[in-house]
């Protein structure tokens, strides 16, 4: 299935990386992700989809009551490429943390995904 890019970015913060039900996170892996996949983040590089919902579990049962919300409208280059800024925190809370997420998408599919850490806004 093909997905657009506003889509592929959305269902990667939210489906993915703010999901904490493992069934649901691997069955959204498995439809938005290429099985060789890459996801890059400051402390390394995760390939398919074994490796990302590995790291997105690690990530997500560190802070399983953070909410993702983003914070600008969602980026296009001509369904190729996108990306979604967003902060993560306690509802109701400052956010305790921020980011950029910047994919680039093959056949509809993520084939590799972006992650740079911004400093949260005051």
């Amino acid at each position: 299935m093909s997905h657009s890019i506003t889509t592929l970015l959305n269902r990667n913060l939210h489906d993915v990386f703010g999901e904490n039900n493992a069934t649901r996170r691997r069955e959204a892996i498995e439809e938005i992700f290429h099985e060789d996949a890459v996801f890059y983040d400051p402390q390394g590089s995760y390939r398919g989809w074994d490796e990302i919902d590995r790291i997105a579990d690690k990530l997500r049962s560190m802070h399983p009551d953070f909410q993702y919300t983003e914070t600008h409208a969602n980026e296009n280059l001509h369904e190729v490429a996108g990306r979604i800024r967003w902060v993560s925190g306690r509802a109701g809370e400052a956010p305790a943390y921020a980011g950029t997420d910047i994919i680039v998408a093959r056949d509809g599919r993520i084939a590799s995904l972006y992650l740079f850490f911004d400093t949260p806004p005051a």
